[in-house]
């Protein structure tokens, strides 16, 4: 007859781990605890999947509160048996007061976790179960797999505030059959306790299941699914195979549980991307999901979000005829492909996510995986010369490589670490990061070398010192308008600018000797003729700040401010040009085949879009407008707007 209750390890003659040391394997990683439970389970689900099988794996995050049907059965189930000191084990406290909560890590198209579940009988290649709940540090045996380590399961313990996790899972027999499993492990610390037959040590490790034997077992069959269903865990269908990992109080970082819903969604997508996206050759080959509650919340799509979609262009890139090899030579040695992207972009607004992994208002890095596509990390290379650019790129490690690579990584898997290798598995690490560079350096036209085909001039990587330009200014600041007569006799005002601050911001203002003024007029509108100077005054261009990149809808355009302090009605057009950095030249007759910059349209103070190239605004009241326009790739784009006054009758 089945018997549920808690098992402690005590010390064997022979020895035995302490939780503590168990605890710590994963070391002081840089990542936190969430970041590193996304991670390490969506590797652990993948090495599971059913590799005869074209089903993409299902993972899924579920954060919820054990409702009032289920907690007597999780008081009367996991109080049973339980140490009595709460400081030894402090699950019985978490268990009797107040609200459960859980975050449960689910895989389905998984194998489960099968074979013995007896470490002492698990002899064969088959050994999931004892692999997850009963060793530590066991060798990958996996080929091509994301796990290096038997270390990674170690984060489920580490999120749990009592150090405790339920495991269910369903997997197939040798006879063909079905066994579902259930079992709860606590990892915690180690202690001496004292009773009637003397004082003995215990190792901090505790199992939950099935006391009936020599050795805590699992619940099984029947069992298992009958305590799953009091405690409120999803089934399993009548097909399926897979596990879910209930983490017991998770620590969620000062998070409310939407908060941390949402941070994982994310996460998934930062860490996860390339199991996300379709290729030519195949669908994508996980699916995510990720609810609070109940609710399904989101989790970004990669190909349709900035900044990731770059690293999914990089990606195709490497995949397509674009890719670039990436080779040792000396010793000789074909290490992996790379892909690149660059684009002009408009700086990005971190997220908790972006800032875990150093990704804050730029993106110039090159995200790094082996064969297995599961991310390492983004290694960060030289910045771009203006901020409103970014690269990304993606280096894949070869299949022969992969060995070198994975022992380049310590136990959380985020980093390559030369320095942990001898040689030459340490020069082929090396290697790669000075590769990665020399072509992120071709990339930007860095150090006086251009890319084939490409002008030896960065068009699109031009320094601070002439960011301003993309906007239509000289230098850092506003803009300063003049104005001409045009042979039609109209009146036309043309901008460029000068680094004038007024209160920190920068403006726009007319200069004497500059308004071609043959009246007389002072720029104010004083002089000869007085108030009828006044009403004469010549409408003009006043920039608001520094241009800036916006997005609209999938796009990046380039966004000048500017109001017209003249009051009556004007006219306003874009003159748009390609500038070259340091020679002042513009261009507005582009070669044939290359892009031009494109006026969109205007904004009005209410965001109200029009679409036509020129547009009559009543000014004199202080109403900042935008011109919209879409720059030229790869080049820096000069944005003048010209007025002229409407007569009216």
């Amino acid at each position: 007859m089945t018997q549920v209750g808690w098992s402690s390890q005590q010390y064997p003659p022979e020895g035995a781990s302490a939780a503590e040391g168990i605890r710590n394997q994963l070391g002081r990683p840089e990542l936190d605890l969430l970041t590193i439970l996304v991670r390490e389970s969506a590797q652990n689900s993948w090495d599971a999947r059913i590799h005869d099988s074209d089903d993409a794996v299902d993972y899924r995050i579920d954060l919820w509160t054990v409702g009032p049907a289920h907690t007597a059965a999780w008081r009367e189930l996991l109080l049973a048996g339980a140490p009595a000191n709460a400081e030894h084990f402090p699950l019985s406290d978490t268990v009797r007061k107040g609200a459960i909560r859980v975050l449960s890590v689910t895989d389905r198209n998984t194998r489960g976790l099968g074979g013995p579940t007896r470490a002492d009988d698990a002899v064969g290649t088959e050994r999931d179960f004892v692999s997850f709940v009963r060793n530590i540090g066991e060798p990958r045996d996996r080929t091509l797999g994301g796990g290096t380590y038997g270390f990674g399961k170690g984060i489920f313990y580490l999120v749990s505030r009592p150090g405790t996790v339920l495991i269910h899972t369903r997997c197939r027999t040798p006879d063909g059959g079905m066994e579902t499993r259930l079992v709860g492990c606590t990892l915690w610390k180690s202690y001496l306790h004292t009773d009637k037959e003397g004082t003995r040590r215990y190792t901090g490790r505790h199992w939950w299941g099935d006391l009936s034997g020599q050795v805590v077992e699992p619940l099984v069959g029947h069992a298992a699914e009958q305590a799953a269903h009091r405690l409120g865990l999803k089934p399993f269908g009548a097909e399926e195979t897979g596990t879910t990992i209930a983490v017991i109080d998770p620590n969620l970082d000062d998070l409310d549980p939407v908060e941390a819903a949402d941070y994982l969604g994310e996460t998934i997508s930062w860490h996860l991307w390339p199991k996300m996206i379709p290729t030519s050759d195949r669908p994508a080959t996980m699916r995510f999901t990720v609810t609070c509650d109940g609710i399904h919340r989101e989790v970004p799509e990669p190909s349709e979000t900035p900044p990731l979609n770059m690293f999914v262009a990089a990606y195709r890139s490497m995949e397509g005829q674009d890719g670039l090899p990436v080779d040792c030579l000396n010793p000789r040695k074909h290490l992996g492909r790379l892909g690149l992207v660059k684009r002009i972009m408009p700086p990005l607004e971190p997220s908790r996510a972006s800032r875990m992994l150093d990704i804050e208002d730029m993106v110039h890095h090159v995200c790094l995986m082996r064969p297995a596509e599961l991310v390492v990390t983004y290694h960060a290379g030289p910045k771009p010369p203006s901020i409103n650019q970014g690269y990304a790129g993606v280096f894949r490690a070869d299949v022969a490589m992969d060995g070198v690579y994975a022992r380049a990584e310590p136990p959380t898997h985020d980093a390559w670490n030369p320095h942990s290798l001898d040689r030459p598995e340490s020069t082929y690490v090396r290697t790669t990061f000075k590769r990665i560079k020399e072509n992120v350096d071709k990339l930007l036209s860095l150090g006086g070398v251009a890319r084939p085909g490409a002008s030896n001039v960065a068009l699109g990587a031009a320094s601070s010192f002439f960011s301003g330009l993309v906007g239509g200014a000289w230098g850092v600041g506003g803009a300063t308008a003049y104005s001409h007569t045009d042979s039609d006799g109209e009146k036309r005002g043309r901008s460029r600018s000068r680094p004038v601050r007024n209160s920190g911001k920068a403006v726009a203002t007319d200069t004497p000797g500059d308004t071609d003024n043959e009246n007389g007029f002072g720029s104010d509108g004083t002089g000869p003729g007085g108030a009828t100077a006044a009403r004469r005054r010549r409408p003009r261009v006043q920039y608001v700040g520094e241009p800036f990149y916006d997005s609209r809808g999938d796009t990046d355009m380039l966004i000048q401010e500017f109001t017209l302090p003249v009051a009556g009605p004007q006219r306003v057009r874009g003159d748009l040009a390609v500038t070259l950095p340091g020679t002042g030249g513009r261009e507005t007759d582009p070669p044939i085949g290359a892009g031009i910059p494109v006026l969109m349209g205007w904004e009005d103070g209410d965001g109200a879009f029009h679409s036509s190239e020129t547009l009559v605004i009543e000014g004199g009241d202080e109403t900042v407008w935008r011109a919209v326009v879409r720059p030229a790739p790869d080049t820096m784009t000069e944005v003048g707007i010209k007025v002229e006054a409407v007569v009216t009758a």
